[in-house]
């Protein structure tokens, strides 16, 4: 208990500071309620206007936008292709294991029939795996954005530990702006919005290190997705 009272004590003596240093004093009722009002309102950004089209001319913008960005898009028919599709792309980069999320979506797929060309596993990603399946939210076509959120059936380590990340979008959860991605995630988390929230656009790169562009830097050197109806 002392413990406890201790960290309250430094968070308190922190956000003093930090007060001080803004030349705050403690915020007033109106205040909190502006803040409140705010949050509950959501106003929107400047949204632009390459992302202003009807739905199917916003899915061929978030495939060219996500393919720009370095990360390979596959069509599919159906979600039931998924499996042949997941051992196929993954017998072509010579990687036999994968560990994907617990979604019903995916578990209840027909994996025994690629059973013999890939190892299926369901559990948190960690260092050295190879390859993971995700699902996505939401596919945001101004940047060729991926919108993946933590919960216990998909943990975020999928999101970045595997050295290949493969997701699956359906066309149908592809928007125009940031702003109507936020929006679905709201709908389906009402009040509350998940602890993590992740924006992924293309393969994990970097040119800190003399300016030469490495893959891989801090997550996947590969990301595929994988567009069903």
């Amino acid at each position: 208990m002392s413990g406890e009272k201790s960290t309250m004590s430094s968070r308190a003596e922190i956000f003093a500071n930090i007060r001080r240093g803004l030349r705050r004093a403690e915020a007033s009722d109106a205040q909190r309620e502006a803040v409140r009002q705010r949050l509950q309102q959501h106003p929107r950004n400047l949204i632009p206007s390459r992302s202003q089209h009807d739905h199917e001319a916003q899915v061929e913008l978030f495939i060219r936008m996500a393919q720009e960005a370095a990360a390979e898009v596959i069509e599919l028919e159906s979600l039931e292709q998924l499996p042949v599709a997941v051992a196929d792309t993954l017998e072509q980069k010579n990687q036999h294991e994968l560990v994907m999320a617990s979604d019903a979506t995916l578990t209840q797929l027909g994996w025994a029939a690629v059973h013999e060309r890939i190892e299926c596993h369901q559990r948190v990603g960690q260092v050295g795996d190879q390859a993971s399946l995700t699902l996505a939210l939401a596919g945001i076509a101004e940047t060729g954005t991926l919108m993946l959120y933590s919960r216990p059936d998909s943990p975020t380590t999928l999101n970045f530990l595997p050295d290949t990340h493969l997701v699956v979008l359906s066309r149908q959860d592809i928007v125009g702006p940031y702003e109507d991605a936020w929006d679905r995630l709201r709908e389906i988390s009402p009040g509350r919005l998940p602890r993590t929230v992740n924006m992924i656009t293309g393969p994990s790169r970097s040119a800190d290190i003399e300016q030469k562009l490495q893959m891989g830097a801090h997550g996947p050197r590969q990301l595929v997705i994988f567009l069903i109806p």
